[in-house]
């Protein structure tokens, strides 16, 4: 069965120009969206997943309908292909019933893995370099050695709590025990 994706990022937006090439592409089974492509959240888009079966065919207008970043469009493929399911862009031409889809399809996750492979060296480029002027990554310190001593010393006070040293150092109960147990 074909089934065609429509979405528009805003109510306002008309889908009729994509529900006509849909329909004139003979998709028998047609999901309206009107979410932003960024947003996670696209019911229509799981209803449509989750009624896929092997054999279907979806079918979008154009690729940045089913999703705005290119690795959502590998990852959301990746899952068409293991259900067994094709995939059809009108614009792009794009068929994946064919031979030359197929390789378009490979070529465009190939591009993708390769912008994943070069955000991954800049970041580590840049962190090697901070790690070289001195600066360290992660989370800062939440406790200093000079107020685990002072928490050890509120501690011996039979009138005070754990919660109320946790509030005082401005940190949450956990934490607290976590810095008196390590040190």
């Amino acid at each position: 069965m074909k089934i065609g994706y429509a979405r528009v990022s805003t109510g306002d937006q008309s889908q009729d120009a994509q529900l006509d090439a849909l329909k004139s592409a003979g998709c028998e089974r047609l999901y309206r969206e009107s979410y932003s492509g960024k947003s996670r959240n696209r019911p229509e888009l799981d209803r449509m997943i989750e009624a896929l079966r092997e054999g279907d065919i979806v079918v979008v207008q154009r690729l940045d309908r089913l999703g705005r970043s290119l690795k959502d469009l590998i990852e959301l493929l990746d899952g068409f292909k293991q259900l067994g399911v094709q995939f059809i862009s009108l614009n792009e031409n794009i068929d994946t019933t064919t031979a030359i889809g197929e390789l378009a399809f490979h070529m465009i996750g190939s591009i993708a893995q390769f912008e994943r492979r070069l955000i991954s060296e800049r970041t580590k480029a840049g962190l090697d370099a901070a790690r070289a002027r001195g600066r360290k990554g992660g989370r800062r310190v939440k406790l200093s050695t000079a107020d685990i001593k002072k928490a050890k010393a509120m501690l011996s006070d039979p009138y005070m709590t754990k919660a109320e040293i946790a509030t005082h150092f401005k940190v949450s109960r956990p934490t607290l025990n976590k810095w008196l147990n390590e040190s």
